[in-house]
Order: structure tokens, then C-alpha cells, then sequence
């Protein structure tokens, strides 16, 4: 099967806009308000995944706070399918690597909404390290700061906050559990966003809170071009059992049934949607 033309963005974590074709996140279903009522907070939901998720939970009624770091365009078109679906979005722009940052994100989502029901952390970044003796600390402390450091930060900005039957939901990887050779600062920050899922999830159980995570495989979103070089990008999935790149919203329904009422008997699990990569033979 074909996989998506060559093409390289300059940027992380990508923009949406830019990106030939555009990926898919309309929902497959009409809602059925399995999330009337709450208020998510989705970090990255300008685009990619997070796009995706954050329209299918408007479809399923709920309030949306999304967090980018300062891809307006993605992030208005992102407000506006959310307003299409009859619901509300509040944008919030900023680093979620900046605990002060991640602060301010649950103090206005209260302030806006009244309460906070999901926590969805899925904002990342990853570059390939092709010399990895040359990596910088710097670079990869940055790496860390955005995917490991930023989920505890908005994991610390809403926890007291947060009631029975509330939800966290982490966005891992396959990486986390078959390593990548050319992404090893980002493997390692999904390897400890596992252990850190599990951890809290046996934490917070007898306070109801329920904290799961979705494992993607190759995923066509921004991240993509803004990684790999084009020749990469081009082949980009074609490696799965399924022979193809998946798209956002063959993702987001993992992400609302862990959300809503569907999931309440887990806890501490993982949902791999990775066109059959995983587990490898």
C-alpha cells in the first residue's frame, strides 16, 4: 500500500496546515453524550491525535481545553470543528515543559468551566538522533521536559481538583515497548510515561480517579515531517502488518472509551493502536 509523499517541515512539533494530505479527524459515529457534562483539558490538541480526540469528545458533549504550544492556525481550526459539534473550546497557548505554565492551564480551566473531569497528555516532540555520542544535553533535557516532565506538571495542576470517576489518560508509544534505534531520548520519555501511568493508577485507585494510557504506532500527524526526513516520511507505515500509516481519528476512540463510562472497570492499562506492530515476533 502507498505510503504519503515525501515532504519535511522545519518545526516541531509540526503544523497540520502545512501537511500534504491533511490527516483524518473526523469522527466514524454521531455522538451519543457519553461525556455530557465534562470538561477535558487535551495537552497537543491543536492537531494530530490530539485534534482528533479533542473533536470526538466535543461529539460526545463534552468541554474542551487545549493546550499548544503556538500553532494558531491548527489551533483556531481545532475551536472552530469544536464549536461545529455544538460544544465550547478554550485556548491556551505555552510550554507545558514550564510547571507555571501547566498552573496557569488548570487554574483558567477552572475559572472557565467550573471543574475538570479528563486530563488528556499528549503533547511530545522527538527527533532523530543519528550520532547519538553528539546528542547534547541540552537537547535531550528538552526532550524531557516536553514529554515526561510537562504530564507530571499538568498531572500536579489538577489532581486536587480532580473527583471519583475523573480520568487520566497518557498518550505512550510502541517505542516504550520495542525501542526505536534513531529515537532513544524520546523512547526512554515514553518508556517512563508507562511506569508512571502504572504507578499513579495504583495510587489513585481508591480515590476512583482512573489513569490509563494509549500506546499509537505510526501515526500520520505533524510530528511526522517534522522528524523524519522526506524519503522517511514517504514510507512512513508501510513496514506494519496493515501495510499503512493510521490516521487520528482510528486513535481518538481509544482515547474516549478509557474517558467515559466504557472504561470505568480499568485502570493502569494500556490501548496499543499500532496497525498490528505490536507485539513484535
Amino acid at each position: 500500500m502507498p505510503g504519503q509523499p515525501a515532504q519535511h517541515q522545519s518545526h516541531q512539533p509540526g503544523s497540520e496546515a502545512e501537511m500534504t494530505p491533511r490527516p483524518d479527524y473526523t469522527p466514524f459515529y454521531p455522538g451519543s453524550g457519553r461525556l455530557e457534562g465534562k470538561v477535558a483539558i487535551i495537552t497537543g490538541g491543536d492537531s494530530g491525535i490530539g485534534r482528533a480526540v479533542s473533536v470526538l469528545f466535543a461529539r460526545e458533549g463534552a468541554k474542551l481545553v487545549i493546550v499548544y504550544k503556538e500553532e494558531t492556525e491548527d489551533a483556531e481550526k481545532t475551536r472552530a470543528l469544536i464549536e461545529a459539534e455544538g460544544s465550547e473550546a478554550l485556548l491556551i497557548a505555552g510550554d507545558v515543559g514550564d510547571r507555571d505554565f501547566c498552573e496557569s492551564v488548570g487554574r483558567r480551566a477552572r475559572q472557565q468551566f467550573g471543574r475538570i473531569d479528563i486530563l488528556v497528555n499528549n503533547a511530545a516532540e522527538q527527533h532523530v538522533r543519528d550520532d547519538l555520542a553528539a546528542m547534547e544535553t541540552e537537547e535531550m533535557r528538552q526532550v524531557f521536559e516536553t514529554n515526561i516532565f510537562g504530564y507530571m506538571y499538568m498531572i500536579q495542576a489538577v489532581i486536587d481538583h480532580l473527583e471519583a470517576r475523573a480520568r487520566i489518560i497518557n498518550t505512550a508509544s510502541i517505542v516504550a515497548y520495542r525501542g526505536n534505534p534513531q529515537l532513544v531520548d524520546y523512547a526512554m520519555t515514553k518508556g517512563a510515561i508507562v511506569a508512571l501511568t502504572r504507578s499513579l493508577a495504583a495510587r489513585y485507585a481508591e480515590k476512583g480517579i482512573l489513569v490509563n494510557m494509549v500506546a499509537p504506532g505510526p501515526i500520520w500527524t505533524p510530528l511526522i515531517p517534522a522528524s523524519f526526513p522526506p524519503d522517511k516520511v514517504k514510507s512512513f507505515g508501510t513496514d506494519t502488518p496493515l501495510g499503512r500509516a493510521g490516521q487520528p481519528n482510528e486513535v481518538a476512540p481509544a482515547y474516549l472509551m478509557l474517558a467515559c463510562e466504557d472504561g470505568r472497570y480499568m485502570t493502569g492499562q494500556a490501548i496499543h493502536v499500532d496497525g498490528g506492530e505490536y507485539p513484535s515476533s
